[in-house]
């Protein structure tokens, strides 16, 4: 079967296919090397003149990426190899690039990434943090550099005019955070100096599953105050803290607690209330629920951290913090009351987008990761992305050895240590993967009681990350590591280690991902260095114990493990494998729920944004508010004047809520002697024009246009922002109409988009209202 999978895997056939080109590009070096720096630097502005008069920028692929070579040589002093000109070409061509760890795709980024930039359209660099961002930028860019490309950086921290300037560059390296979080805030900009992101061209996401994949349900939030602090979480933390066993049932697999009828009861007596399902109890009843989730089913040190008297959340998938991201809907008030910090204010979203439609906004996108394969079918149908697996520049040689399971926790760490403790004494270096930052301090305890010298990377450490993973392929060194060092970072074999067998890496769990546990393996044996790696697990391992199939949990039973004694087998293999693969395509099945609600936000927000910047844009919109006006007046004449029969308006009605509402200081008895509904709305569109034109005369017209434009945007914004609130209100409750044969997300399309017709009626009247209220004479 593996054979045949070989045979028809399209990767082969496109690796075949771009050798072509390869080669093409390879037929040119001796060409490059005899030109000089000057010559070699002078094919950017000729390549730029062609792609000007007209010549496609494919045509441009083989020589620019022979000059990048070529480039890269004389200023960095590395030459990309064949398979990574291959790695290259399908970024160029809007896919995902496969590598193996160590396969240098940072240099492979930077191929496509001039090639591209020639077209002046601008080239985002996407990395996972912030570190890589500057080290990236800091290397390929002395590449650009060199070749007359100008390179920006965007990072946390900085300036709107940093940031502007930086996206100004030809190319520009970054987190997906900041991009993601500059392009929110430049949609919520009142003036065009305050914007910094140019038009989403072309993106190359290194390490495109982390962020593609794994950060796909966690949107982007910009959040305002949203309430005061509510005194019901300290409360509801209290009575959580007197549950027993019997108070709540919960469900691991699904990750849900709900309180019992007797937990129910218990909680009406301690807070002294009738009926907890009371309308009148909803906020202490949402509040107990967030209390419950966060003491039972969030966990410090694996799913958060506290520092500095805050809760921080650790990324479940790379083990690194997300500083400045809060749970949401009340969770993040609920840890934080467990953990007995400051409880801030619950906020309200201001503007929010994900990952995932961020990036389909991209005219072209690409990627590169060593793990994209499993997820093939996802890339495909949710961002139209092939991935295309490149072959090494070297043999693999390293050994990847069978999972060696135990029936304990304490079994399995007790066995970690005895052979961490035999390559340690013969000086092979050990890489240690851990799923928490609980788990990995915990092993650590097991080490220092044998005397085995280690160092610990996990989030509470992940500002020495750099210096820690450097030095962990030297001879000696023991290093016990969460998910970070699976992420972007290199590991550099020292001097003797390869005689004695390479970097050795343990996991210590599997992961509900494979792609995950391939990251952790591919830190050794890479460009053809030696290396090993062995998954030691236990039966009381979470993804065991809530996901191992039936077959699995039978074998578990009828095996008499010996303490200390380990076990391997095929049903036990395969069982694991199929957990992961259930928890896969849970997930997948979850982010594809998401992007369908998302999806209807996504063309709300598309509209909203590109409408706003049409204003910001400078376009005169003078008309477009008189029509606004004529279409708000027209509404209100609807109300009053429904009926056929004139008889029957209520022309008293019509003339309290116009004054009400939009001409405080107008008489109407002009409306008494119109005599048809036409002439009505004429005369108070009339009456709107002309109050404009006299704050026209008074304030200037450039100013009135600017006045006009500002009280728009205002309106706009006010308007998106309680949109936002409501829409996630529809989408909490909307579940409960597959109750009634209804399709959820059908019905949340239907209702939202007529939620968003009033948004946009409000919008109008807010604005008609404001501009009303600003006197000539002010």
């Amino acid at each position: 079967m593996a054979a045949l999978n070989q045979i028809f895997d399209p990767s082969r056939r496109d690796v075949k296919r771009l050798q072509k080109t390869a080669d093409r590009i390879l037929a040119l070096e001796d060409a490059m090397a005899a030109l000089s720096d000057s010559a070699l630097r002078d094919k950017t502005a000729l390549f730029r003149k062609r792609l000007k008069d007209g010549e496609p920028l494919d045509h441009l692929t083989a020589e620019a990426f022979a000059v990048v070579r070529e480039a890269a040589y004389r200023a960095i002093g590395l030459k990309p190899f064949p398979v990574q000109l291959i790695g290259g070409l399908v970024l160029h061509e809007g896919n995902i690039a496969e590598m193996k760890t160590g396969e240098g795709k940072t240099l492979v980024a930077a191929l496509p990434t001039y090639l591209n930039a020639l077209e002046g359209k601008g080239v985002f660099v996407v990395t996972v943090n912030d570190y890589l961002a500057r080290r990236d930028r800091e290397l390929m860019g002395k590449i650009h550099e060199f070749l007359g490309l100008r390179v920006g950086l965007v990072v946390s921290g900085q300036t709107p005019e940093e940031k502007k300037a930086a996206y100004a560059a030809d190319v520009v390296y970054g987190t997906n955070n900041e991009f993601g979080f500059d392009y929110l805030r430049d949609n919520m900009a009142l003036s065009l100096d305050s914007q910094v992101q140019r038009s989403l061209h072309y993106a190359i996401i290194d390490e495109v599953d982390s962020v593609l994949i794994d950060e796909a349900r966690t949107p982007l939030i910009i959040a305002g105050p949203g309430g005061p602090e509510s005194k019901l979480y300290r409360l509801a933390n209290r009575f959580v803290k007197l549950l027993g066993p019997e108070d709540y049932e919960k469900d691991e697999k699904l990750k849900a607690v709900q309180l019992t009828e007797k937990g129910i009861q218990r909680a009406e007596m301690f807070f002294s209330v009738d009926n907890l399902a009371d309308i009148v109890n909803m906020e202490l009843f949402h509040c107990i629920n967030k209390a419950l989730y966060a003491h039972k089913l969030m966990q410090r040190d694996r799913d958060y951290i506290v520092a500095g008297g805050e809760v921080v959340i650790v990324d479940a998938f790379t083990g690194r913090t997300m500083p400045g991201r809060r749970f949401s809907d009340g969770l993040h008030q609920a840890i934080e009351a467990k953990e007995n910090v400051p409880v801030n204010a619950e906020t309200q979203t201001i503007a929010t987008v994900t990952f995932q439609n961020y990036f389909r906004m991209f005219d072209k996108l690409a990627g590169m990761t060593g793990t994209a394969k499993t997820e093939e079918d996802e890339f495909s149908s949710i961002y139209n992305l092939n991935v295309v697996t490149i072959p090494t520049n070297k043999p693999m040689i390293r050994t990847d050895h069978e999972d060696a399971v135990y029936a304990t926790e304490a079994a399995k760490f007790e066995a970690v240590t005895r052979d961490v403790l035999k390559r340690h004494e013969k000086g092979q270096p050990v890489l240690i993967g851990t799923v928490s930052i609980e788990k990995s301090e915990a092993l650590s305890g097991y080490l220092q009681r044998e005397g085995i010298e280690h160092t610990v990377l996990n989030a509470k450490y992940h500002e020495q990350e750099a210096e820690i993973i450097s030095k962990a392929g030297q001879a000696g060194a023991v290093t016990i590591s969460t998910n970070m060092a699976g992420r972007g970072t290199d590991i550099g074999l020292g001097e003797a280690v390869q005689a004695l067998g390479g970097l050795y890496v343990i996991g210590t769990e599997r992961h509900e991902s494979r792609r995950i546990d391939n990251q952790l393996r591919g830190r050794s044996g890479r460009q053809g260095d030696p290396g090993e790696s062995r998954f030691y697990l236990s039966l009381e391992d979470p993804l065991l114990r809530i996901f191992g199939d039936e077959r699995m949990k039978k074998l578990s039973e009828v095996i008499d493990l010996q303490e200390g004694e380990a076990i391997t087998s095929k049903i036990l293999t395969k069982g694991i494998e199929n957990a992961q693969k259930k928890m896969e395509s849970k997930n997948f099945d979850d982010r594809k729920n998401v992007l369908k609600y998302d999806n209807v936000m996504n063309r709300q927000r598309e509209i909203i944004y590109k409408q706003r910047q049409q204003v910001l844009d400078g376009e005169n919109i003078h008309d477009q508010i008189l029509a606004m006006g004529q279409r708000i007046f027209a509404s209100v004449l609807d109300i009053f004047m429904s009926d056929p029969i004139a008889d029957h308006w209520d022309i008293q009605g019509l003339k309290e809520a116009l004054g009400k509402s939009f001409f405080p200081e107008t008489d109407f008895k002009f409306v008494d002697t119109l005599k048809s509904r036409e002439a009505l709305e004429q005369a108070l569109g009339s009456l709107f024009s002309s109050h404009l034109e006299k704050l026209s005369a008074k304030i200037g017209r450039e100013t009135r246009d600017a006045l006009e434009r500002e009280v728009l945007l205002k309106a706009v914004d006010m308007a998106w922002m309680d949109h936002i609130d409501n829409m996630d209100q529809l989408k909490q409750g909307i579940g409960l109409r597959s109750y009634g044969q209804n399709d959820p997300v059908k019905e949340y399309t239907k209702e939202g988009f007529a939620m968003f017709d009033e948004m946009v009626q409000e919008i109008q009247e807010n604005t008609i209202r404001t501009l009303l209220r600003c006197q000539a004479d002010s």
